[in-house]
């Protein structure tokens, strides 16, 4: 069976991404959660990561002997291993556009990461007003993201991006958390979308879990003293 080392859920927004694709597509997985103490390098989170000869970092897919650290790389090891889950269009077009979508992802909104650290548990709308009044780098990411959701839904029909769940919702399940707890301004239809993903059975499974953690780490949360 596959196994998936993930961090704390609450906070951990790259866990985030294959956990739902995994549960979302019915794939059965051992989770093993490795949580955050620090992140110095004789942190307990460190010395169990160590183990793995990985880079130090969550998540990863353990499949055997085989361990893989990158998102982008557990998604296609996940699709091509579950064929039969469709996790990427099938349309050769629409699976490129995907593709780019994720990558975009993967490297790109460090506006939206830096200023407005996931934390599903929170409700900061009180942030998310300082950090929409100051900082022009969130407002662009927003607006991109606006565009890239929008762009995407009209060609492909929704209620996903892509129509069905695929790969680029689960990459993009973790921005919703974002958008959701510091109540960033959204038109319509993108905030309507943040809600559909929200409400995927896979998503909720982990909004559950993270708030069952109750686990204040105060430094994954600059903006608070205490839960």
């Amino acid at each position: 069976m596959l196994k998936l080392v993930i961090g704390n859920k609450n906070y951990s927004s790259w866990s985030m991404r294959p956990w739902v694709l995994l549960r979302q597509a019915g794939i059965e997985f051992e989770e093993v959660k490795v949580r955050f103490d620090s992140f110095a390098p004789d942190s307990s989170f460190k010395r169990t990561l160590a183990q793995l000869k990985v880079a130090g970092k969550v998540p990863v897919l353990l499949d055997g002997d085989l361990a893989i650290w990158d998102t982008l790389s557990i998604a296609e090891y996940v699709a091509e291993s579950f064929p039969e889950k469709a996790l990427w269009p099938s349309d050769r077009k629409a699976r490129a556009h995907a593709r780019s979508l994720c990558a975009e992802m993967h490297s790109g909104f460090t506006a939206l990461r830096s200023h407005c650290p996931m934390n599903i548990e929170a409700h900061l709308p009180d942030i998310g007003a300082l950090v929409w009044r100051d900082q022009a780098g969130v407002r662009a990411d927003v607006e991109r993201l606006s565009t890239l959701w929008t762009d995407a839904l009209a060609a492909h029909g929704g209620p996903m991006l892509f129509g069905e769940f695929s790969v680029a919702d689960a990459f993009f399940a973790p921005v919703c958390m974002r958008l959701h707890t510091y109540a960033l301004p959204l038109p319509e239809p993108v905030a309507a979308y943040v809600q559909r993903v929200r409400d995927l059975p896979g998503v909720q499974a982990w909004i559950n879990d993270a708030l069952a953690e109750q686990d204040f780490l105060d430094f994954e949360e600059p903006y608070r003293v205490q839960r």
